[in-house]
């Protein structure tokens, strides 16, 4: 029963993760969208454009938001890559127990077949012992 509720917990705490994750991505989209959605506008850029260059402190938000994408995405990206590393490595574990296990097994399938060898040549030998020994009282 513990188990079941530690998984329960586990369940819980990860969709209160992805559910806090979801709403820092969604905090991010709207602010990107409120903040710079004047850049998207047709025309911008262009050298005949009438629309004024970018000012300081709208330029100094771009910075920001792509330093906090940046950021976010690197520790993301670097706990992904740590990840990975991690299954690689227990895949080779995995991989590494399962050679050693059929080891063992052809170990024990021989040692099985050594043993079924002599169970039959001692039932034979018991056999033919008590062949002689009826063969001499009868005699």
């Amino acid at each position: 029963m513990s188990a079941i509720r530690s998984e329960k917990d586990e369940s819980t705490d990860l969709d209160s993760n992805l559910a806090a994750a979801s709403e820092v991505e969604a905090g991010i989209r709207d602010f990107v969208r409120n903040d710079v959605a004047y850049l998207r506008r047709p025309g911008q850029g262009l050298p005949n454009s009438a629309e004024p260059p970018l000012e300081p402190g709208a330029e100094a938000t771009v910075n920001n938001v792509n330093s906090l994408i940046q950021r976010v995405a690197g520790t993301s990206l670097g706990e992904i890559e740590n990840l990975i590393s991690e299954l690689e490595s227990l895949r080779d574990l995995l991989h590494a127990e399962g050679q050693r296990v059929q080891r063992e097994i052809s170990g024990y399938a021989q040692l099985s077949q050594a043993a079924m060898k002599s169970t039959r040549m001692i039932a034979d030998n018991v056999a033919q012992w008590k062949r002689a020994a009826d063969g001499l009282r009868n005699s």
